[in-house]
């Protein structure tokens, strides 16, 4: 009889263990690819959300806040892991310079005293340009295609 209770709280025991492991793996990966995803997401979407015409302009990047907003959802929705519960927070978008602050937080299926566990992770993103001076219009302007002078006129 004791052989037998022994045998069932090794298995018991075991059980236990590939419990709790598999808990601990899918918070720690689900965290690194919460993280990865909120990093190449942002990153995209801040590139959608360039405006070009304004950068062929002034040589300076702008950025549109609605686009970056919708660009962002429709990314992250299309990547997610569909077992889990997401919110997303847009703190700061500044649209010259582009800079974004976001924070995803995930809820996982799984509960303690119905507490679930929660993974935050939060990015803060500046998208910037090495070029000093902008080709085209200094090109426009030899030219003689851009006067802006007639722009200021205009308004």
């Amino acid at each position: 009889m004791s052989k037998g209770v022994l045998a069932a709280g090794i298995i018991s025991l075991g059980i236990l263990a590939f419990a709790v492991v598999n808990i601990i793996s899918n918070y720690f990966s689900g965290n690194e690819l919460d993280y990865y995803l909120l990093k190449e997401t942002t990153e995209a979407a801040m590139t959608d959300a360039v405006d070009i015409g304004f950068y062929r302009l002034t040589g300076q990047l702008r950025m549109d806040k609605e686009k970056f907003a919708e660009s962002f959802v429709r990314r992250f929705s299309q990547s997610v892991n569909q077992d889990r519960n997401y919110r997303i927070r847009m703190y700061d978008i500044n649209e010259t310079p582009p800079k974004v602050s976001v924070q995803v937080d995930s809820t996982t299926s799984v509960t303690f005293n119905s507490e679930s566990l929660g993974i935050r992770n939060q990015i803060d993103a500046i998208l910037e340009t090495k070029y000093d001076e902008n080709r085209l219009i200094e090109e426009l302007m030899k030219e003689g295609k851009l006067d802006y002078e007639q722009l200021n006129s205009r308004n």
